[in-house]
């Protein structure tokens, strides 16, 4: 898989548990899904053995994930912010 990319949101709580939503995008193509459970809840273009392999992906690079997304501050990031 070339040109993929990532985007990771701040960490929310959704029925009492935190967790954070990953998006892989590959022009068109489109995974969307949740850490720390590693599942997608929409995928649009990947082949489900691209889908395992964002999922793989996800699983082995799980702590380095959660510290991105716990760093995020929702406003600046709702304002453009970096």
């Amino acid at each position: 898989m070339s040109d993929v990319n990532l985007d990771i949101s701040g960490v929310v709580e959704k029925d009492g548990k935190k967790i954070a939503h990953i998006r892989f995008t590959r022009g068109e193509d489109v995974a969307e899904g949740y850490i720390p459970d590693c599942v997608f809840t929409k995928v649009k273009g990947f082949t489900d053995e691209e889908t395992e392999q964002l999922t793989d992906y996800l699983r082995a690079n799980l702590t380095d994930l959660k510290k991105r997304a716990a760093a995020i501050n929702p406003l600046n990031a709702f304002m453009g912010k970096t």
